[in-house]
C-alpha cells in the first residue's frame, strides 16, 4: 500500500506540473470570439492522432485571426487537401503556431501570395519560406481570416503548437487557452483481450465485449468478467465540452489494479514520427471492421508511442486461478473532470478448448520482404511493412484484387501493380486503379503507369480493380452566361465535375492570359476575382480547360463584357 501512495504522488505531481510548465499568458487567444472545441488535441484520427485543436468559428468563414504572440510568418502553403491554406508563424520563445483551412491571409501576406501563384501559374503554392525580415507579426495583429480549404469538414480553425527545435506538437490547453468544459468523458464500451493462445476470458480464447452500466454521473460498471492467463483491456470513450456537441477525445487514460497504478497515457505532447503507432494504441481490426476505435490500456509490441508513463507490466494483467481482481479504469479531459469504469474480474482455471490457427498459403513473416502474384496482379511489401507475422487472404476474381480487409495496420506502403497487356492503346490512356472495398463508392488512387502495367503504393488493405475513364469533366457557367456583361461581378464562378477518375488539374485565362482559379473542391467551385487584375477594354474571352486523372480534358471558351 505504501509503495501504492509512493506511486500516486508522484503521478500526481507530475501531471500538476505538465500543465504548469507552459506559460499562461505568453499566448493570447487566436480569435476574439468565444473559444468552441470541435476537436481536441490528440483525438484519435484515421491513422494518426489529431495534432492541434479545431475552433468552432460561429458556422461561417472570415473570422479574424490573430497572432497569439509577437514573431514573424515563416512557413505558407496553399494546397487542395490537406490544411488547405495555412500559416506558420515563429515566437522568440522558441515555439511555432500553426493556422489551418484559412480563407485568405492578411493583404500584405495575400499579395505576396497571389504574385508567387500568377508566376507559377498555379493555385497550389509548395511550401514558402519568406525571409524573417519579411512578415513581422505583432501579438494581436490580423494575419488572416477562418476558412474551410483543404481537407476540412466545415467552417474552423484549426490551430496548433509546436516546439521550434524538435517540431513536436504540444497541446494547445496546457498554454491557458479558456474552454468552458464542466462534463465528464462517456465509457461507452468495454472489451477484454485474451494476449496469448494460453489465456481465457469467459471460458473463450477470443476477444470480446463485456456489457457496461452506468450507475450515476461518472461512475460505472462492468460485468464480471471470469478470466485466466495474460489478458488486455480497452474501451471506447470520448468527451463533449459544455457548449458543443461534438463526440471530442479525452486527454487521459488510467488503470488501476486492486488500487495500484498499472498504466497512463496522455495527451500532453507527442511527435508526427510517431502517430502513425495509433493504429497500436487502438484494436485495429475492430475499427477496420466496424468504425469503433477501442483504446487498449495495455502496450503492444512494436509500439513507439511516447505518451504513456508508469506502465506495470505494459499494463497486461496476469488473472490466476481463485484471485479476485477490482480493476479501475479512468477516462479524464483536459479539465479533469473523470468518469470510472469499474471491472471485477475473476481467476479461474483454465478449461482447454481446440484453438483454430488462421493459416492461408500467402505467410507474412514481418521482417522480410514478401512478395505474392495471382493472375494478373502483384502485390509487394517491403521488409518490415507488418508489424507482426500474419496470414493473408489475397484472391483475384472478376477483375478485382481482394487484399485481405483493412483490418491489420501497415507501417509501409505496400505496391499494387496490374498487368495490363491485355489493354488496347487507347484503354491503356484510360485505365486507372481505384480502391473498391466500399462497393458503392469506388475511389480513384494514385496510379502509375508503364507499358504494360499500371501500379500505385498504398498503405491500405482491401480489394482494387482496373477501371476504365473515357468520359470528360463537366464544367458549367455558375454566375454569368455567354455574352453577358457582368460588370458589377466581383468573381466569376464555374463549376466542375468529374464522375470518374476525379479532376486532376484546371487552367484559367482571360484573353489568353492566365488567371488564379481558387479551387473550393468540396463543391466544386472555382472562382476568379476580378480585383486581381484590371482588364482593358470590355470584350473579353473566358477559357477554362479542366482534365482528369487518365487526361481526359474539357474546355469552354465563352465572352463577356465588363466596363472598365
Amino acid at each position: 500500500m505504501k509503495h501504492f501512495y509512493t506511486l500516486f504522488l508522484l503521478f500526481t505531481i507530475s501531471l500538476s506540473f505538465s500543465q504548469r510548465k507552459y506559460s499562461q499568458s505568453y499566448f493570447s487567444n487566436p480569435m476574439d470570439i468565444p473559444l468552441v472545441v470541435a476537436g481536441t488535441f490528440g483525438e484519435l484520427r484515421s491513422n494518426h492522432f489529431h495534432s492541434g485543436i479545431d475552433l468552432k468559428t460561429q458556422q461561417k468563414e472570415g473570422v479574424p485571426i490573430l497572432a497569439p504572440a509577437n514573431g514573424y510568418i515563416y512557413r505558407i502553403k496553399v494546397a487542395q487537401y490537406g490544411f488547405g491554406k495555412v500559416l506558420y508563424v515563429k515566437h522568440p520563445s522558441g515555439f511555432t503556431t500553426v493556422f489551418a483551412h484559412l480563407q485568405k491571409f492578411a493583404p500584405r501576406i495575400q499579395k505576396y501570395v497571389k504574385d508567387i501563384q500568377y508566376k507559377k501559374k498555379s493555385y497550389y503554392t509548395g511550401n514558402l519560406f519568406p525571409e524573417e525580415e519579411k512578415f513581422p507579426v505583432k501579438k494581436g495583429e490580423i494575419i488572416g481570416y477562418s476558412g474551410d480549404t483543404g481537407s476540412s469538414g466545415g467552417p474552423h480553425l484549426h490551430y496548433e503548437i509546436r516546439d521550434s527545435k524538435t517540431d513536436k506538437i504540444i497541446n494547445p490547453l496546457h498554454f491557458g487557452l479558456a474552454v468552458k468544459d464542466t462534463r465528464n468523458p462517456i465509457i461507452e464500451k468495454l472489451m477484454v483481450f485474451p494476449l496469448d493462445t494460453n489465456a481465457r476470458v469467459n471460458n473463450s480464447n477470443q476477444k470480446s465485449t463485456i456489457p457496461i452500466k452506468k450507475i450515476n454521473e461518472g461512475k460505472y460498471i462492468a460485468e464480471r468478467i471470469k478470466a485466466n492467463g495474460s489478458i488486455g483491456l480497452g474501451v471506447v470513450t470520448f468527451d463533449r465540452q459544455d457548449e458543443a456537441m461534438n463526440r471530442n477525445g479525452i486527454y487521459s487514460l488510467e488503470m488501476h489494479v486492486n488500487g495500484e497504478l498499472v498504466y497512463y497515457h496522455d495527451l500532453e505532447t507527442f511527435s508526427f514520427a510517431e502517430s502513425k503507432y495509433i493504429n497500436l494504441l487502438i484494436d485495429f481490426e475492430h475499427y477496420g471492421k466496424f468504425k469503433k476505435k477501442f483504446q487498449k490500456t495495455h502496450k503492444v509490441s512494436k509500439n513507439k508511442l511516447s505518451l504513456y508513463k508508469n506502465l506495470i507490466n505494459d499494463g497486461k494483467l496476469i488473472i490466476e486461478p481463485l484471485a479476485s481482481y477490482n480493476v479501475e479504469i479512468i477516462a479524464k479531459d483536459f479539465e479533469g473532470n473523470a468518469s470510472k469504469l469499474r471491472i471485477p474480474i475473476k481467476g479461474v482455471s483454465k478449461n482447454e478448448l481446440e484453438v483454430k490457427k488462421d493459416t492461408t498459403e500467402y505467410k507474412i513473416t514481418a521482417v522480410n520482404f514478401n512478395k505474392f502474384q495471382k493472375e494478373n496482379v502483384t502485390i509487394a511489401f517491403p521488409k518490415n511493412s507488418f508489424y507482426h507475422d500474419c496470414y493473408l487472404n489475397f484472391d483475384v476474381n472478376d477483375g478485382i484484387a481482394k487484399i485481405h480487409e483493412p483490418t491489420i495496420p501497415l507501417d509501409k506502403r505496400f505496391t499494387l501493380t496490374f498487368d495490363t497487356s491485355h489493354l488496347n492503346t487507347k484503354e491503356k490512356q484510360q485505365v486507372y486503379i481505384a480502391n473498391v472495398t466500399k462497393k458503392k463508392y469506388p475511389k480513384y488512387v494514385s496510379t502509375k503507369k508503364k507499358e504494360n502495367k499500371v501500379y500505385t503504393n498504398q498503405k491500405t488493405l482491401g480489394s482494387y480493380t482496373l477501371k476504365l475513364d473515357s468520359i470528360s469533366p463537366k464544367i458549367n457557367l455558375v454566375n454569368f452566361a455567354d455574352q453577358q456583361w457582368i460588370t458589377k461581378n466581383k468573381t466569376l464562378k464555374v463549376k466542375i465535375k468529374d464522375e470518374e477518375s476525379g479532376i486532376k488539374d484546371f487552367r484559367g485565362s482571360i484573353d489568353n492570359e492566365w488567371v488564379l482559379m481558387e479551387y473550393n473542391h468540396k463543391k466544386g467551385i472555382l472562382t476568379y476575382d476580378f480585383s486581381d487584375k484590371k482588364l482593358v477594354g470590355s470584350k473579353h474571352i473566358f477559357k477554362i480547360v479542366v482534365s482528369d486523372n487518365v487526361g481526359n480534358t474539357e474546355t469552354i471558351s465563352t465572352t463577356f463584357y465588363r466596363k472598365p
